[in-house]
């Protein structure tokens, strides 16, 4: 069989339901990384009203020295008041209150009862109360929305990481090319399953050219127990390119192709929120295996897909449906992991609907099973 023929051969029937899908029906949202996605930490200080406005510079200067806000530079240490209408508009950050343990939380504190150390000239300043502060610098826009409710912070927005988180990252011609290539891997999916195998597909794409390089399905039942979707399409793409340690000769769906582009001429892809390596390169000198290349698989990969992946210098990872053991964003985000030697983005819910119709038929046939 030629390696370019299965993409003709799914069942008309079948392709025509699944390319009537709306694009709009699906919108794929990126995984970022826990620091990314977590909520606003908080953490306790003392501020103050200034009453005397000529005061302030030198209140900033002092407090500064007398107490620093180490680790905190993206608090902004004065805000103006909400409430237009106080006959003091300005506030100010004294002291975490970890520097100022004696002051206590009662509700009787009193500006004095700082200024008695003889450090700090507390005039100009009213009474202290408690707030609470971001401990850290938020990173997304939910993020300083939520961090801006408490106290004003610096932000320096990565655009492309809030359109994403509105799911507007992808024209839609680019998402008619996505769910083009999930159908694939729904398709190799639907035939590995038929074959009495999990229902996974995946596909390997070079955006680039926007070419389909290699096709898999999970193939262990009756065979390698490591043959998941993923792992079986990261070999079939080292086959194109001369290398590979498993065929698939009887695996009519597995198949590959030669990659359209030398390595050499692949282009970096713009990340969302995560930094990509500069040199993904083997010994030859030239991009490694799956550089900057896409993957789509109708389910979340699991831990050892997800190191794969890591280990052949993936640039994009789609899935459809979460997995229990997912490592893309259910149980682990090992895409985001600082101490790995390489990071790439992750998008789920490509064809979410389809893939999770999928998933629940294979659990039930097991359930029936």
């Amino acid at each position: 069989m030629n390696n370019t023929e299965y993409f003709e051969m799914e069942p008309l029937p079948k392709r025509r339901k699944e390319s009537e899908c709306d694009i709009d029906s699906w919108v794929a949202y990126p995984v970022l990384s826990n620091e990314q996605s977590l909520e606003t930490e908080l953490i306790e200080a003392f501020a103050a009203p200034i009453t005397d406005k000529k005061e302030t510079s030198r209140l900033i200067k002092e407090l500064s020295t007398v107490y620093p806000l180490p680790g905190l530079q993206h608090i902004k240490r004065v805000r103006a008041r909400k409430d237009k209408g106080s006959p003091h508009p300005l506030e100010v950050i004294v002291c975490l209150v970890s520097d100022a343990p004696d002051l206590g939380h009662s509700k009787g504190m009193h500006i004095s009862d700082l200024s008695s150390s003889g450090r700090l000239n507390c005039l100009g300043l009213g009474d202290p109360f408690l707030v609470k502060i971001p401990a850290c610098p938020p990173l997304t826009r939910p993020q300083f929305e939520q961090a801006s409710k408490h106290w004003p912070t610096s932000f320096h927005e990565d655009k492309q990481v809030t359109v994403a988180l509105k799911g507007q990252l992808f024209s839609s011609f680019q998402k008619s090319k996505m769910q083009e290539y999930m159908m694939v891997a729904v398709a190799a999916a639907r035939q590995g399953w038929e074959r009495g195998m999990e229902g996974v597909g995946a596909v390997v794409v070079d955006p680039e050219a926007e070419k389909i390089l290699a096709v898999g399905h999970d193939c262990r039942t009756g065979g390698h127990p490591l043959h998941h979707a993923v792992m079986v399409c990261i070999d079939l793409v080292a086959r194109g390119q001369g290398g590979g340690a498993y065929t698939y000769d009887k695996y009519p769906a597995c198949q590959f192709v030669l990659p359209v582009s030398s390595p050499s001429q692949r282009k970096d892809i713009p990340v969302c929120g995560i930094p990509r390596d500069q040199n993904c390169t083997g010994e030859s000198g030239q991009p490694y295996i799956c550089t900057a290349y896409d993957l789509y698989v109708t389910r979340e990969p699991c831990v050892m897909c997800a190191m794969a992946l890591v280990h052949s210098r993936i640039g994009r990872v789609f899935y459809g449906t979460a997995s229990i053991d997912g490592a893309f964003g259910t149980k682990f985000k090992i895409h985001a992991k600082k101490d790995l030697n390489h990071r790439f983005q992750v998008f789920q819910g490509v064809l979410g609907q389809q893939c999770e119709e999928l998933n629940r038929l294979v659990n039930l046939a097991k359930m029936n099973s």
